[in-house]
């Protein structure tokens, strides 16, 4: 059976209407003799599977996160909403895969207050936080929490300060939350909510133009090395106005770039653009500090390599003055996110021009 249109979802938030609509490839949970549910014999026969609270779905549908985020509000009652990573990623944010560290799937948590009988367990996780009204809605097909309410508990509820921040850096990727918008939600809407505290405390550490989970690790890695706190993804151009790159992290005062390789970065033509990123920078006089994989659970190293690049960027013994010096810094901000209103979309990586927020370097030649 294809799944190629647009099939029915969950019932209006209050009253009594039309189900709304799910996305392709997506479907919703039936019940045993239901219109359109299994048979009893078809549920024995392994055409379909359960999926909880005595719902089913065919088989041969691919649990993906959508699918999983599906069956789990299937399973709400009147009331409640789902929340949490399933929620942004219903919302858009891409980052949000719903698959944990160690590979397996992390379960779907759902919203209902104190007044239910669903119980958690398998793939479905229940708050008891009740949820106002306000920022419960329905989108395509489903209802969700809105996007500050579902970042605010994946950052209460993280593991660590660093699993907090990379929930938020990854929310704000797709433009579904900016640090203004959490701080007033935070102080008008969350009071003395579980995990409230660690939220405010780590809201001088947020930033919005992160372009991976791994960036904003690299960057409080290098903040905790007592270096100042870099910019994200800055491009930088020489003085003739050619894009030259765009580093992950930057310290335009001092001149000093880091750069996060993962796995994808060792081999083939990902590595080849790299080595050549790498020698562009360096005939600018950046000098650069490159963070691992294998420095995730312990940076020691890579602040070890931050250190040397920043002794590499001071004046050099011949008098030559460090790269910051030589700079041309085009003061402004890297994005004006009240200009536009908020747009779910691939953010543009490049540009063919200086703008406001850049770093403008000369040729430069090295002391020998």
């Amino acid at each position: 059976m294809e799944y190629d249109d647009w099939t029915a979802g969950a019932g209006p938030l209050r009253g009594i209407g039309p189900r709304e609509g799910l996305p392709p490839g997506l479907v919703w949970p039936s019940r045993r003799g239901e219109a359109g549910g299994p048979t009893q014999w078809q549920t024995r026969s392994g055409a379909f599977r359960s999926s909880g609270g005595g719902n089913w779905v065919p088989t041969e549908v691919p649990s993906s996160a959508g699918q999983r985020t599906v069956e789990a509000a299937a399973r709400l009652p009147a009331h409640g909403a789902v929340t949490g990573w399933a929620a942004l990623r219903w919302a858009g944010a891409r980052w949000f895969d719903g698959i944990g560290s160690q590979g397996a799937p992390i379960p779907v948590t759902l919203a209902l207050g104190t007044r239910h009988t669903l119980r958690p367990g398998g793939q479905v996780r229940v708050s008891q936080e009740h949820v106002p009204p306000g920022d419960i809605h329905r989108l395509r097909g489903l209802r969700v929490t809105s996007s500050c309410w579902s970042v605010a508990f994946e950052m209460r509820k993280a593991s660590t300060v660093e699993a907090a921040v990379v929930a938020f850096e990854m929310a704000a990727y797709d433009d579904l939350v900016s640090v203004a918008e959490l701080t007033s939600f935070t102080r008008s809407a969350l009071w003395i909510r579980q995990g409230v505290p660690r939220v405010r405390e780590i809201l001088t550490l947020l930033e919005e133009n992160s372009w991976s989970p791994m960036e904003p690790l690299m960057r409080l890695a290098w903040m905790r090395s007592g270096a100042p706190r870099p910019r994200a993804n800055a491009p930088v151009f020489d003085l003739s106005g050619r894009f030259v790159g765009t580093p992950d992290l930057l310290d335009p005062i001092a001149g000093v770039y880091g750069m996060y390789d993962g796995g994808l970065h060792l081999v083939g033509e990902v590595r080849h653009a790299d080595v050549a990123k790498e020698a562009a920078y360096r005939r600018l006089g950046l000098e650069g500090a490159t963070m691992m994989s294998g420095d995730l659970n312990d940076s020691s190293a890579f602040e070890v390599r931050l250190g040397e690049a920043y002794a590499r960027a001071e004046p050099t013994a011949c008098g030559h003055p460090p790269v910051a010096a030589r700079a041309a810094w085009l003061v402004g901000a890297d994005r004006d996110r009240g200009a536009a209103p908020r747009a779910v979309g691939v953010r543009p990586r490049t540009t063919a021009a200086v703008s406001p927020g850049c770093l403008t370097l000369p040729l430069s030649s090295k002391c020998i």
